[in-house]
């Protein structure tokens, strides 16, 4: 079974305990206006963009009880990066698992996430769903935005890149780590807005906090690349739900009603003749 396969299962997966959550606890009333999201997604963007980097100018001394103790562990890992980055290289038992592991955090694999649950929200007129997957692409774009510019700034050099390894301004895109940031930019949207589920809320921050391990694991990235690309995932998410998260009114005519035939269905396939196997997924809409 691809990589690609096994992510858009894993988003199914957790959008169909989301879904289920709703039948059996009294969640807050679902978002509303999700025709203003979709017509205004692009210059949300532009919004965003503004917001985020502007967002060191409205700093202030209250700040520093948190930022003073997070640049002093910032520079701790920056100091130590070659060092831990060498000897993670030397073990390779893990690089396998661990490539699948990250690919969770890809483009095409969080973009097919945020499509599932769009698009049956949309279906099934669940308005939550549905804002979920239009806040989850917002967030997305924002995080490939920013850690692109930053990436082009930094220029790091990748821990297998040679003598010029962690080295910034050198020509490399390691900093910051890019599935980190995409990763933990959706995954925190997912659990601010299903904040009335741990379990939710679990697997979405446990799942990327796997990317971001998985990808010093694969010799990819450092241990400061994935701890500054999780941290500004976590901000690009928390920002965008604030922002952009509608509450409803009483006679909203969208519903987080969900009947059973929003259940995807799980098939095995399995050809012994053609040495195929793997699973389908199956809905009846």
């Amino acid at each position: 079974m691809g990589s690609g396969r096994l992510v858009y299962i894993l988003g199914v997966v957790l959008l169909n305990v989301s879904l289920t959550h709703a039948q059996t606890s009294s969640p807050p009333k679902p978002p509303v206006q999700t025709e203003s999201l979709e017509r205004d997604f692009f210059k949300n963007i532009l919004r965003d963009q503004k917001a985020i980097w502007t967002s060191p100018l409205h700093i202030n001394r209250s700040d520093a009880k948190w930022m003073i103790p997070s640049a002093i562990g910032f520079g701790g890992l920056l100091a130590t990066d070659r060092i831990t980055g060498d000897e993670i290289a030397e073990a390779n038992r893990q690089v396998s698992v661990s490539r699948a592991v990250s690919q969770m955090g890809s483009l095409y694999g969080l973009g097919a996430f945020a499509g599932t649950f769009y698009f049956i929200g949309r279906e099934k007129k669940n308005a939550r769903a549905r804002e979920t997957g239009l806040l989850s692409a917002e967030a997305l774009v924002d995080s490939l935005i920013v850690g692109g510019a930053i990436k082009g700034i930094s220029q790091r050099g990748r821990p297998l890149s040679g003598r010029e390894r962690s080295e910034f301004f050198e020509g490399g895109n390691s900093f910051p780590s890019g599935h980190s940031i995409q990763a933990w930019s959706v995954a925190t949207l997912v659990a601010h807005e299903y904040n009335d589920s741990r379990l939710v809320q679990v697997a979405a921050y446990g799942l990327a906090s796997a990317v971001s391990v998985a990808r010093f694991t694969v010799h990819k990235h450092y241990l400061s690349d994935v701890l500054a690309g999780s941290a500004l995932g976590f901000g690009i998410g928390h920002y965008v739900y604030h922002a952009r998260h509608k509450t409803t009114s009483a006679d909203s005519d969208e519903t987080d009603e969900v009947d059973a035939r929003s259940w995807p269905t799980i098939v095995p396939m399995y050809s012994r003749h053609n040495s195929q196997y793997g699973v389908t997924l199956r809905w009846s809409f």
